[in-house]
């Protein structure tokens, strides 16, 4: 099953080929970003008024509603990153090589200990 949220009043999820949205609940889904400069989509979150979404290449941030992405952090430091969450003042990620979290949006992160 591909991520799926609610954002708005559109449905987001990530397919294999990108972006997609729904304003129909869901019923049908039409592409809203399909570009593969990101690299695969893996996990992302509505964060205060910005989409941020963690990719094969890293960590990016939409302002669009998910209609272009803008890179945010791409060192490989952290690992591979595999999960996002809201920890409310806080970003967490789990990656490859533990949890780390971020205080800045995503600028950059610190592995938790």
């Amino acid at each position: 099953m591909p991520q799926l949220i609610n954002y708005g009043k559109e449905m987001l999820r990530i397919s294999p080929k990108g972006i997609e949205y729904s304003i129909n609940a869901g019923r049908s889904w039409m592409p809203r970003y399909s570009s593969s400069s990101c690299g695969a989509f893996i996990d992302f979150l509505p964060y205060g008024k910005e989409l941020i979404a963690i990719t094969s290449k890293g960590v990016y941030y939409s302002i669009n509603s998910g209609r272009s992405w803008v890179p945010r952090y791409i060192n490989s430091s952290c690992g591979d990153f595999r999960t996002l969450a809201d920890g409310g003042k806080e970003l967490l990620a789990h990656t490859s090589k533990g949890l780390y979290y971020s205080i800045n949006s995503g600028r950059s992160w610190v592995k938790r200990s």
